[in-house]
């Protein structure tokens, strides 16, 4: 945390060092311009403005002076971004208003019953100036206010609060008879109208006081001419305070930092800026000037304590040897104005707070008796012989800037700076909302009974004593400010009157004390921290018994032992020039530091990652196997009664298997299928085999490209020799078949039955088809089934089929003589449809006697299916559109 406090008179330049110093941090700050940090910032910036206009005055010696101080917290992030603030403001000097009517527009002017001539008004005209910066101020105040976040509501009030305070100086009153009157009612309408409160109510707490009897009983007490004035003037100061406080207070709930969180927002450091009124010295010296001087005393002091005497006790403490420097310490002069007791505070709370008629001659005399043995006290009857101050008026202190001469005259008012309750309860009683914030004291009721409240002076005391706390507390950065010149010319120089600020700043002596002593000090510790990588014995870590051997090794090593000293905890360097060195032997190795530490950082990260993603796929290794084993517990579950089941597990619902095992579940349900066909195999009798065998084989040649190909009835091959079939041909077709079997020697009939066949002229006749394991037989049933054609059933290549609902089949063979025949029904089924079946019984004959497996290739059609039977018996599907086509591609060797 530091502090920035700049001292010196008033209009040696303090309120601009402040602005600069804001300038400053907003220019520096929010590299990365975040919207945020930007808002801030500018609130920050157009805070000045805004109160410079309501707190600061036109004097004699500052056209900018100003009339309240200011103490403002910034608060920062790790970022170094400012992200808020806090200001604190002190004694402010109720002031005229000038911007408000020199700027504010006609329209603006008209409905806050006010005129541009601030001569028109009796708080203005006596300092009112022309001035051709005030339309432009204004301008600058009123979009100050919008950025900060004023809304029009709020703008509007303070208008009308500051139109008040004008129309309020207007107000006279006289006597009439026992009573006293307002003179000029229209200004009592005005404000009436503006603060929003009934005519009647401002007309009665004007010229009536509400006091409240021991029993409770309310009674009202005119006022005097001379009293209401008073009141009058009380409660226009009143009003412009509690104004600017609100100000304040609406500029804090805007930039201070809401929700801090160390934990989680990180470090936050505070940067104070400080910006109070100079040593003021006046012809005519009065209560403020004495309370703006106490706070500089109060400042020198601070100054004194952390600059000049704490500097040369910490050398006593730690055991350096050290020039004495003396020095002027003004803790008496505080003591002077603040002990309790015995200070003029106390005399003029003392003198407040008793009961008759109490003069400012009577307190005057009161510090006369009490301080008269002071050193830096005096006045007219201590001092007969200085006629510079006046008899019961003047008193005078002498102050570390010079002596200044005070006016009792109204010290005990101001001090009081009483404000009746009536006032207080018709503003709280407005109906606008702005007012009535201000005035949360004007709730409490006539009959309640509260407490004396506070004296200025012991506020403003009180007040500066925390300022002080709060600056003691931080690390202190001052700006001194010498004023060149008393007639603010910026090519004057006043050799003098310079040299004279010089000496009451305490400048000399704090030079003494610096060249006396050393210029830097630092704890073993952090200085080794921050210098350690220039010693070869201290980096990157040194390996004596303690801090400070290690610091002696790096002085040692630069030469530079007879330029520091050795306390109990630090390390003290007289000449800057020692710590230069340092900084640039330190500054060139920074760039190789940072070189090695970021290739340790990389390793560092990089076995970091490898660590992790190690640790990630043993737990990826470990998931996988954990799912794997519940996938198998899974499906072990579910199929653990399937022997048991009827359809052996056909309607178990396989689970769904991670992806490293979904090859693995392909391979598992088809082991499970053959599993299955093989247990329902087992239940199929023998002498149904060959019939299951026919039509495992047709279902994979026809492949679903026949809708009904004889799946679902029995498969009888013989139809011929069935006399269910063929009740009238059945006994001469077995005959035959006896003798061809007999001549052929073949083994099995493997299929049988009527047929149609088709000529080269497009004629059809009746012929039966006899298929064995050996020939194929063309016979004519007519003539008692007699051989007309033989084929050797090896000559076959391939068998083509419709994929419509006709029966016709073509057998190719090697010798280009086919065989197109369209198969009958018979007595069995009229509409049989036995083409699956031929299909099916050659399919598996020919894979059983040569082994061989069958494909099959796509098919990408619907009229016409050629099934290949080469070697292995390759089954072939094509497409043809027409029958015409088919039959010009087998028309040689049609039969």
């Amino acid at each position: 945390h530091a502090g920035n406090n700049k001292d010196g008179e008033s209009g040696a330049g303090k309120t601009e060092a402040s602005k600069y110093i804001m300038q400053y941090i907003a220019a520096i700050t929010n590299p990365s311009q975040r919207a945020e940090v930007e808002s801030v910032k500018n609130v920050l910036l157009k805070s000045n403005c805004v109160l410079e206009a309501f707190g600061n005055a036109k004097t004699n010696r500052n056209d900018n002076s100003s009339r309240f101080g200011k103490y403002m917290d910034i608060n920062f992030n790790f970022n170094g971004d400012p992200t808020g603030g806090h200001i604190n403001n002190y004694l402010l000097e109720k002031v005229g208003i000038i911007q408000l009517l020199r700027g504010g527009s006609d329209e603006l002017l008209k409905s806050l019953h006010l005129s541009k001539d601030p001569t028109d008004y009796t708080y203005t005209s006596p300092g009112a100036s022309s001035s051709s910066d005030d339309r432009s101020c204004h301008r600058a105040v009123m979009g100050a206010l919008k950025v900060i976040g004023f809304s029009e509501e709020e703008v509007s009030s303070v208008y009308k609060i500051l139109s008040t305070i004008l129309h309020l100086g207007n107000l006279h009153f006289e006597t009439d008879g026992e009573s006293v009157q307002v003179v000029g009612g229209d200004s009592v309408r005005h404000i009436s109208e503006l603060t929003d409160t009934e005519p009647e109510s401002v007309n009665k707490a004007l010229l009536y006081r509400t006091v409240a009897t021991g029993g409770g009983e309310v009674i009202e007490k005119g006022h005097s001419e001379q009293e209401a004035s008073y009141g009058r003037d009380a409660f226009a100061k009143a009003l412009y305070e509690r104004l600017f406080a609100w100000i304040v207070g609406r500029i804090n709930s805007v930039i201070e930092v809401k929700n801090y969180n160390p934990a989680l927002h990180g470090k936050n450091t505070v940067i104070g800026v400080l910006d109070i009124y100079g040593f003021e010295i006046f012809d005519n010296n009065s209560f403020e000037q004495f309370c703006i001087n106490y706070c500089n005393e109060k400042l020198q002091q601070l100054f004194i304590e952390l600059i000049l005497r704490q500097e040369q006790e910490e050398y006593h403490r730690e055991g350096i040897t050290w020039q004495h420097i003396d020095y002027f310490n003004n803790q008496i002069i505080v003591d002077l104005v603040e002990q309790p007791h015995k200070g003029i505070i106390s005399i003029l709370d003392e003198a407040c707070l008793t009961a008759g008629k109490v003069t400012d001659t009577v307190c005057l005399d009161s510090m006369n008796h009490k301080l008269g043995q002071h050193p830096h006290y005096t006045s007219r009857k201590l001092n007969p012989t200085d006629k510079s101050m006046e008899f019961h008026r003047h008193f005078r202190i002498r102050h570390y800037a010079g002596d200044v001469t005070y006016s009792v005259e109204g010290f005990l008012d101001k001090n009081k700076d009483p404000l009746f309750q009536d006032f207080k309860r018709l503003m709280y009683n407005s109906s606008d909302p702005v007012l009535k914030e201000m005035w949360p004291d004007g709730q409490l009721s006539i009959t309640e009974v509260t407490k004396r409240p506070l004296t200025a002076a012991t506020l403003f005391k009180n007040s500066i004593i925390a300022l002080v706390d709060k600056l003691a507390c931080k690390e202190p950065y001052y700006v001194r400010c010498i004023k060149p010149n008393e007639v603010k010319s910026p090519m004057l120089f006043d050799d003098a009157r310079c040299r004279h600020q010089v000496a009451y700043l305490g400048l000399l002596e704090n030079v003494r004390v610096r060249r006396a002593g050393f210029a830097y000090r630092q704890p073993y510790e952090r200085f080794l921290q921050r210098y350690k990588m220039t010693c070869e014995y201290t980096w990157p870590n040194h390996l004596m018994s303690s801090d400070r051997e290690a610091v002696e090794a790096i002085v040692v090593q630069h030469g530079f032992e007879g330029d520091v000293a050795y306390g109990h905890t630090k390390l003290f360097v007289r000449t800057p020039r020692s710590l230069f060195t340092l900084e640039q032997e330190r500054a060139a190795l920074i760039p190789i530091l940072v070189l090695f530490l970021q290739k340790v950082w990389r390793g560092a990260l990089a076995r970091m990652r490898c660590r992790q993603m190690r640790a990630i796929y043993k737990v990826m290794g470990c998931y996988k196997r954990y799912k794997v084993k519940a996938h198998f517990w899974e499906v072990e579950r579910r199929f653990a009664s399937v022997r048991n089941m009827t359809d052996y597990g056909k309607s178990v619902e396989w689970p769904t298997p991670p992806a490293a095992l979904m090859q693995f579940h392909k391979i598992t349900q088809h082991l499970h299928r053959r599993w299955r066909a093989r247990q329902i195999v087992k239940n199929i009798p023998p002498s149904d085999m060959a019939e299951v065998r026919a039509k495992v084989a047709a279902l994979g040649a026809l492949s679903g490209e026949r809708l009904d190909w004889g799946f679902n009835r029995a498969w009888e091959r013989d139809y011929l020799a069935n006399a269910r079939d063929c009740p009238l041909t059945s006994s001469n077709f077995v005959r035959i078949t006896k003798e061809l079997k007999n001549k052929d020697q073949y083994s099995q009939v493997l299929f049988s039955g009527f047929v149609r066949m088709l000529n080269w002229f497009n004629n059809t006749k009746d012929r039966a088809l006899l298929i064995t394991d050996k020939h194929i037989y063309r016979l004519e049933p007519k003539k008692h089934f007699k051989v007309q054609k033989r084929i050797p059933i090896e000559t076959v290549t391939s068998l083509s089929v419709s994929s419509g609902t006709d029966q016709m089949v073509v057998l190719h063979t090697v010798s280009q003589e086919d065989v197109l025949v369209y198969l009958q029904s018979g007595q069995l089924g009229p509409k049989q449809d036995r083409v699956g079946e031929l299909v099916g019984t050659l399919c598996d004959h020919f894979t059983r006697r040569a082994g061989y497996m069958l494909d099959r290739s796509p098919i990408t059609g619907h009229l016409y299916i050629y099934i290949y039977i080469y070697i292995y018996m390759c089954v072939c599907v094509c497409v043809c559109i027409h029958t015409y086509t088919l039959l010009k591609k087998i028309k040689g060797t049609l039969q």
